[in-house]
């Protein structure tokens, strides 16, 4: 038997803090939720840790654990004190008008995340929120053309007395990309620190006003770029982008457990299953299913994790992406609507990890063995 972090939180929203008298859901002392069949772990911050306190506060979850769960679980909780003022994680100082930041990984190149990463912007923007786009794939930056700006050079603007990058603007989707900064022949040969250096300055060193989404288009696999990202700015969450193909769930599974590294500790929102199945025009009833089927609902369930979405494999969307117009702009066709859907589902999760989960630390590296938590 598995249950899912919803359940728990749901659970333990049932338990107050006795000093506080207050639910430990909503006062974000529940963290670093683990469950393995009927094992259940997690750390519950606590006003007083004295052992009679502790003793009375685990029992309180034993009792509505197993009775909302409808069986008798195996606890493990780590009681920590709460966090004074001083230690808890400091205000965003990065982009503190920055209201959500959703990294969009995918473990393995080739299954759609620009083309993911470019409709979910474009398809939040159409509902009316602020978005801005990171292309952070340092080596193959492909929005500019998603976004028909390949042309254009982001411009340098001073605000209070600093030179800021103004990121472009295309589609209603504020967006800066290493791409810009790049010929279109030209190879970005970099290592790692100097990836990392350009990456930090396009969320650094730019005037990205507010914004109540910025979403990060994340280069394949796992590595120095994504470190880096969790070093600079706290993610909100993370969205993994997979074909049902077999291949390409190994490595959705491994993005999985990158965000979930004690070190990262970034929830992960959900999957989203691209090139689900071909439907041809001229037979739009039928589906035939190229990569598998149901791979990526079979994977999410695995998880407990939300299925986000399913994305068909559509010419027009492929077009849409090289003509610089996201297939979510076209108008009243299965793709768009499978994107717009696609979209509710994300605000509905972002929504639901704000409500029950504390946000999320930036992660500094602190020895070569590890990372803590700022």
């Amino acid at each position: 038997m598995s249950f899912s972090e919803k359940d728990i939180l749901y659970a333990l929203s049932f338990v107050v803090e006795p000093d506080l008298k207050k639910d430990v859901v909503k006062l974000n002392l529940v963290s670093n939720i683990k469950t393995e069949g009927n094992n259940i772990s997690f750390s519950l911050q606590v006003n007083n840790p004295a052992l009679h306190n502790k003793k009375r506060i685990i029992e309180a979850c034993q009792l509505h654990l197993d009775r909302v769960l409808g069986t008798s679980v195996e606890l493990n909780i780590d009681i920590q004190p709460i966090k004074k003022e001083a230690d808890m994680p400091k205000q965003n100082k990065v982009l503190p008008n920055v209201k959500n930041i959703i990294a969009i990984a995918s473990g393995k190149g080739g299954v759609g995340k620009s083309t993911i990463t470019a409709n979910l912007a474009v398809a939040l923007a159409k509902k009316g929120y602020k978005v801005g786009l990171v292309d952070a794939d340092i080596y193959g930056p492909s929005m500019p053309m998603m976004f028909d700006v390949e042309e254009e050079k982001p411009m340098p603007v001073e605000i209070n007395g600093r030179n800021l990058i103004q990121p472009i603007e295309s589609h209603g989707v504020k967006l800066l990309s290493i791409g810009f900064f790049a010929n279109t022949d030209q190879a970005v040969v970099w290592r790692g620190p100097m990836a990392t250096r350009a990456l930090t300055q396009l969320f650094t060193e730019a005037n990205w006003d507010e914004l109540d989404y910025m979403l990060i288009d994340l280069p394949p696999g796992t590595g120095d770029i994504h470190l880096s990202l969790v070093q600079t700015v706290p993610v909100t969450g993370a969205i993994i982008v997979s074909t049902p193909q077999n291949v390409a769930l190994i490595d959705a599974r491994k993005a999985v457990g990158m965000f979930k590294l004690e070190q990262i500790n970034v929830p992960v929102l959900g999957f989203i299953e691209n090139m689900s199945y071909f439907t041809p025009t001229e037979l739009p009833e039928n589906k035939y299913y190229i990569f598998g089927k149901e791979g990526v609902k079979n994977l999410a369930e695995k998880f407990n994790l939300p299925l986000l979405g399913e994305i068909p494999l559509v010419q027009s969307v492929r077009e849409a992406g090289d003509a610089g117009r996201p297939a979510v702009m076209q108008e009243n066709t299965p793709q768009s609507k499978a994107f717009m859907d696609f979209a509710d589902n994300v605000i509905k999760e972002v929504e639901k990890r704000n409500e029950a989960i504390a946000p999320t630390a930036k992660v500094e590296v602190t020895h070569n063995k590890g990372c803590s938590t700022n």
